[in-house]
């Protein structure tokens, strides 16, 4: 099950870093279609926001076709984001843990290894050409 952790300081919406963390489970392959999210009472014992907060956050995620309620029984995850790169056992996320800890070694700090990742993926990914299909592999991550 995941567990919400909603910073305050940051900026965004409460309601937006629980869809975003979701979003992020179901890419990370961490929830899975039929899986059950937390109930809205679960969510607030955990992190002292209000109940419709979190309606308002799955609603949005039901609006989007991630997850379904079912009345009575919770809300549960529809359908997944998950792509074989980037999964928990993946090479791929192996190749990034041992860049962070070159990254850390060679002295930067979060901030700085956030940064760095962000300016790469605006460079890579923000140039205009289409993102290969959802279930496509690609030469070398096969």
């Amino acid at each position: 099950m995941v567990e919400f952790r909603i910073d305050r300081r940051s900026g965004v919406a409460t309601y937006l870093q629980i869809v975003q963390q979701t979003k992020q489970a179901l890419r990370l392959g961490l929830l899975a279609p039929g899986d059950k999210l937390p109930t809205a009472k679960e969510v607030v014992a955990a992190t002292a926001i209000n109940p419709n907060t979190v309606l308002k956050a799955y609603r949005e995620l039901d609006r989007e076709g991630l997850v379904e309620a079912r009345p009575g029984l919770g809300t549960f995850v529809r359908r997944s984001l998950a792509r074989p790169g980037a999964a928990a056992g993946s090479p791929l996320r192996a190749e990034l843990a041992d860049w962070m800890d070159r990254a850390r070694a060679a002295g930067l700090d979060r901030e700085d290894a956030a940064a760095l990742v962000m300016s790469v993926l605006e460079a890579e990914f923000d140039d205009g050409s289409p993102s290969p299909a959802p279930n496509a592999v690609t030469e070398g991550t096969g």
